[in-house]
Order: structure tokens, then C-alpha cells, then sequence
């Protein structure tokens, strides 16, 4: 798709889950020259380096494209994560979690040899911006969203291709969780944000991550264009004893046995 109809796309994104951010539109790097002229760099242009999960915030609520070397970043895990540079073998070992937040130091270690990680050599960098309103093609896309919204959001899936989403859920670098297994996968997932993601990075405790390949994102318009009454979000609340059923649950009770009958 061209950009103006990835925009739109978006636009109905935010409109048909009401989101309180813009959606991310994210793009690996394979050189620097691919960088996008109005995108901010935070060594060189603000003087200091973000950690990764900062320049997502400044994209989702600011609508600045950020673009992130391995020397922009402050937190070392997205670049083991998106192989800009080999893991320490202290990380491998466990040092990363253990004692803080693991038991030993081999649960540390089982933790850093399962996060996910692309090979190192590929890509040099990251650019996140706005989705609706970035001037490259994005490779995926994020949607920082509460639950509710989710729910929404894999309803659409379902409506897709009657597929639910398998995610690996874990409370640590959620920048790396969000982004690699849908880069390595071509498939969607659900991230919860890391405790670094919600204290440094304005992630509200409410908000998990939804991200996909950009592949599917007309699928996903498609199917929240289609959704009327009841099945549009926000969805009407109430409190309604053997409420009326739709034509097709009612059928299939009734195939099984089930009283519907006043």
C-alpha cells in the first residue's frame, strides 16, 4: 500500500479503538542512510541518549519520528534484542537478573538465552514514527492500548482468519518482546510494557501492547469497518437478565439442548 492509504488506514485505527497515542508505525534499519531526514536523533540532536521505550513514548504521545543506533540508546537490551551488537556473555550467564529480579543466577541465565533476539549484523538501527502520519513503509506496527481495546482488537483477528493470538509473555524488556517475534514470525502479538517501559516511559499501568506486521493492517480496517450495533467499540454497558440473544447464538443454543423458551 502507498503512504496515503497506510494513513488513512491508520486513521481509522485510532478512530475505530478511540487510542489515546498514535499508533506506531516501526522500521528496522539496515544503514544509517535509511534514517528519515525529519526523524530526531538523540545523541545528535538532543545531547543526550533515551532509552529505547522513551523514543516510542515521544512518538506515540509527541508525534516525533525517533531514530535509534545502538549509540542513542541507554538501555543495553533492545540492542542485544535487535542484533546491533553480540550479547555480553555476562548477560548470557544470568548477571542481567540475577539478584535483582531472579532467584539464581541460572534462572537469570534461562531468561537471557530464551528472550527473543534477531541475528546480529542485519540491522543497525530502529525508526519508530506516528502511523498515520510517517514517510517511510513501516515493517510492523504498535498499538499501545488497555484491555478492552485488546479484546477489540482480537475480536478483528478472529474475524481475519478465526485465529486467536499465541504470545510468550514476560515482564522484562518490552521494546525487544514487542518487536522481534513479529519481525521473525510475520504474526501478531500481545506484550505487556516492562517495569522500564511504565516508570521512565509514561506507559500507564492500564496499557499492554498490540503489534503486527504491516501486512495485515487493511485486514484489521476491513474487519473493524465491518463491525455494527453492538460489536463496535466503545460497546454499550448493561446489566440485563437473559438478555435477547442474536439470531445465530440463540440457533445454536437451541441445537444443544439449551431453554431459551420464556
Amino acid at each position: 500500500m502507498d503512504l496515503k492509504e497506510l494513513h488513512q488506514h491508520a486513521e481509522v485505527i485510532l478512530q475505530a479503538l478511540r487510542l489515546k497515542t498514535h499508533p506506531l508505525a516501526i522500521k528496522m534499519l539496515k544503514a544509517e542512510e535509511e534514517i528519515p531526514k525529519e526523524a530526531i536523533r538523540p545523541v545528535r540532536d538532543m545531547g543526550y541518549h533515551l532509552d529505547l521505550c522513551q523514543g516510542f513514548s515521544r512518538t506515540r504521545w509527541e508525534g516525533k519520528t525517533m531514530a535509534f543506533l545502538k549509540e542513542d540508546m541507554w538501555c543495553f537490551e533492545p540492542a542485544v534484542g535487535y542484533g546491533l551488537a553480540e550479547p555480553p556473555k555476562a548477560f548470557l550467564e544470568g548477571h542481567n537478573r540475577y539478584p535483582a529480579t531472579a532467584k539464581t543466577l541460572e534462572a537469570g541465565s534461562n531468561w537471557a538465552k530464551s528472550a527473543p533476539r534477531l541475528d546480529v549484523g542485519i540491522f543497525v538501527g530502529i525508526v519508530s514514527a506516528p502511523l498515520n502520519t510517517c514517510s517511510f513503509e513501516p515493517d510492523m506496527f504498535l498499538l499501545y492500548c488497555d484491555p478492552a481495546q485488546l479484546t477489540h482488537i482480537m475480536i478483528a483477528k478472529n474475524w481475519i482468519d478465526g485465529g486467536d493470538i499465541t504470545t510468550t509473555l514476560s515482564g522484562h524488556a518490552g521494546c525487544v518482546n514487542a518487536v522481534v517475534p513479529v519481525l521473525q514470525n510475520k504474526k501478531c502479538w500481545v506484550t505487556s510494557p516492562c517495569q522500564g517501559d511504565r516508570r521512565i516511559a509514561a506507559t500507564r499501568d492500564s496499557e499492554l501492547i498490540f503489534s503486527g506486521p504491516i501486512e495485515i493492517l487493511p485486514d484489521l480496517v476491513e474487519a473493524f469497518n465491518s463491525f455494527e450495533g453492538e460489536w463496535k467499540y466503545p460497546w454499550p454497558h448493561y446489566l440485563q437478565y437473559e438478555r435477547e440473544l442474536s439470531d445465530n447464538y440463540a440457533e445454536l443454543g437451541k441445537m444443544m439442548g439449551m431453554d431459551y423458551c420464556k
